[in-house]
């Protein structure tokens, strides 16, 4: 049995070869394209565990498939890959909802425990939904902002906030963590599903986005303050 179903679109020949032979080779079953109209096709007709999506892509790059695919309620974990060395552009793919990001070149070690991780959490996500549809509903106020966890809804000053699903994780495990500091690795775990913690900025990149959307004063944060040298603490 597959391990999970992953389409991989990456234009460059040599390396949708390489990743997708690894990727089989560790038992999953692995579709792929070549450019991001046949890509944004195939990740449409659903059925996939995960995409693992190139940035830089003829016809349509990878910002506007992960893009496209979010506006049309496709929820399927994406791991964007880019070669591009710009914090911006990673934040970038973040924004319009991917899940994480590799930067080439990159080991195949890592792009398999990214994978593992991503395909790891959706699992537990999923498990956890039916009950916490039957559970109490859950909220969380702080300042003039309400998180209602059984929803997953969240309101500023009674205006909806629109954040990604990783988003509301985050924040999530936030409240429920209120008053601890919280590692980088014990976010990147917890949140995310790494195991072993791989060199990234994935939690400050999406710290850095609920500051924008949720702080009074993003540029001096009250309620995600920052532990120097230890991590996150939520103090709303």
């Amino acid at each position: 049995m597959a391990a999970g179903r992953l389409l991989l679109v990456e234009d460059e020949p040599g390396l949708q070869l390489t990743l997708s032979d690894r990727l089989m080779s560790e038992g999953y079953d692995v579709e792929t394209a070549g450019d991001g109209e046949s890509g944004l096709a195939l990740a449409t007709s659903g059925g996939f565990d995960l995409i693992v999506l190139d940035v830089m892509l003829p016809k349509r790059d990878g910002f506007d498939v992960c893009r496209t695919l979010r506006q049309r309620g496709v929820i399927t974990p994406i791991l964007m890959l880019t070669a591009r060395g710009q914090v911006v552009d990673r934040v970038v793919g973040l924004k319009l909802g991917a899940d994480d990001y590799l930067i080439k070149p990159f080991e195949a070690l890592e792009l398999l425990a990214r994978v593992e991780a991503l395909l790891r959490r959706a699992g537990q996500s999923a498990a956890a939904a039916a009950p916490a549809r039957s559970a109490g509903s859950a909220k969380y106020t702080f300042d003039d902002v309400v998180v209602d966890v059984r929803k997953a809804e969240v309101t500023r000053d009674g205006a909806p906030v629109e954040l990604s699903a990783k988003e509301f994780q985050l924040l999530r495990y936030f409240l429920e963590h209120r008053g601890a500091t919280l590692s980088r690795d014990e976010l990147l775990q917890e949140v995310w599903g790494y195991e072993h913690t791989p060199s990234t900025r994935t939690v400050d990149v999406h710290v850095a986005w609920l500051r924008q959307k949720l702080e009074v004063n993003p540029k001096v944060p009250q309620a995600i303050v920052t532990v120097h040298g230890l991590g996150y603490k939520f103090a709303g």
